[in-house]
């Protein structure tokens, strides 16, 4: 809740979500009242009453609830007063039938869409409240006949107020399924790097080791190991490290196809999956993206380089599970390591090193 009532959240949101249905409905809800009063010829407070429920309220409770340190709760009072009023009218034109259900109903259609199960019941109590002071205020009786301008006047809130309710109802769904979609983003990427995390790769992993067995399709994984990463945060500082770990990942977007799929395995370890890929073309990219990260200068930090070794391991039928594909990967890595770095390796099938350089 408290997340909710920041001022800068989702409290001010809210308020501004019903302040225009708010206005529609009090004013067209306006027509039914005076409609079924009418007959009953109402002393002039009245009528002054009716003019500002229906005019003026709909932005004084906007400006009341958005200068409120907890706009939604503000909100919430300003909805029960809503249905206090609607019972308060609901008594005042004698319960006229039809007039009386559709206003009660806008009512509790609010009150259900914006707080659910807790705020239908304040609500309902709010309402037999406004009845009370009604009954109080102006007498009993009951009118139950509606003439035909009580229907017509009826006409606008039956049909105008739930299409905007509607509206209200589908821009909110479509903001939480927006919502929806930057989370499950966010829970499957790296935050510095904006790559898959190790998780969602590994997933990917599993999905491609599949494709390939049923499918017999080819595809190979690729992981690269940043050279002395270590000596570059000690020599550089941690923020030099982050901008090195950020444009290699910049290099790799640049690099890779729409459906190569790119990770952050570990602290200077990013991991690749290439489908549709064979050796050759595989050992070609990963030595033009070696070469493209070798060359890269900072002219704040001239004696500033970067290298990689990077691992490759293709697909093939001998391979019992993803896990043994990508120990294959690692090994190729480890020997690029082994071998004196700044350099793309294949796996134990493989019959040697690459090293264009």
């Amino acid at each position: 809740m408290d997340m909710i009532d920041n001022r800068s959240g989702k409290g001010l949101s809210f308020v501004r979500r019903i302040y225009l249905p708010r206005i529609l409905g009090m004013g067209i809800g306006l027509l039914s009242v005076m409609a079924a009063m009418a007959p009953l010829q109402p002393a002039s407070w009245v009528w002054l009453l009716m003019l500002f429920n229906g005019l003026v309220w709909p932005h004084v409770a906007y400006h009341w609830a958005i200068r409120s340190s907890t706009p939604y709760r503000a909100e919430q009072r300003n909805l029960l007063l809503d249905s206090l009023g609607g019972g308060f009218w609901a008594a005042a034109i004698h319960f006229n039938p039809l007039p009386t259900v559709t206003i009660l109903s806008m009512m509790t259609m609010n009150n259900v869409s914006a707080g659910g199960k807790r705020l239908l019941l304040r609500g309902v109590l709010a309402q037999a409240a406004g009845m009370a002071v009604a009954i109080l205020l102006l007498g009993t009786g009951l009118q139950l006949q509606a003439t035909s301008l009580q229907v017509y006047a009826c006409l606008p809130m039956l049909t105008l107020y739930p299409v905007a309710l509607g509206w209200v109802c589908y821009r909110l769904a479509i903001k939480l399924a927006e919502h929806k979609g930057r989370l499950s983003a966010l829970s499957r990427t790296d935050s510095l790097t904006g790559l898959l995390n190790h998780g969602s790769w590994k997933d990917l992993l599993l999905l491609r080791f599949q494709i390939c067995r049923q499918q017999h399709a080819s595809a190979v994984i690729a992981l690269i190991d940043i050279d002395h990463f270590k000596t570059i945060n000690d020599t550089f500082g941690h923020v030099v490290g982050d901008c090195v770990l950020r444009h290699l990942s910049l290099e790799l977007r640049h690099l890779l196809r729409l459906d190569d799929l790119a990770g952050r395995y570990g602290g200077d370890e990013f991991c690749l999956i290439l489908p549709d890929t064979d050796e050759c073309q595989a050992a070609i990219a990963m030595e033009r993206l070696r070469e493209q990260v070798s060359a890269y200068r900072n002219p704040q930090l001239p004696e500033l380089r970067i290298s990689l070794s990077i691992g490759l391991s293709a697909y093939h039928d001998d391979l019992a599970s993803p896990e043994h594909w990508l120990e294959n990967a690692d090994r190729a890595l480890y020997a690029a390591k082994h071998q004196g770095r700044n350099q793309v390796n294949f796996d134990r099938y493989e019959l040697a090193p690459l090293k264009l350089a």
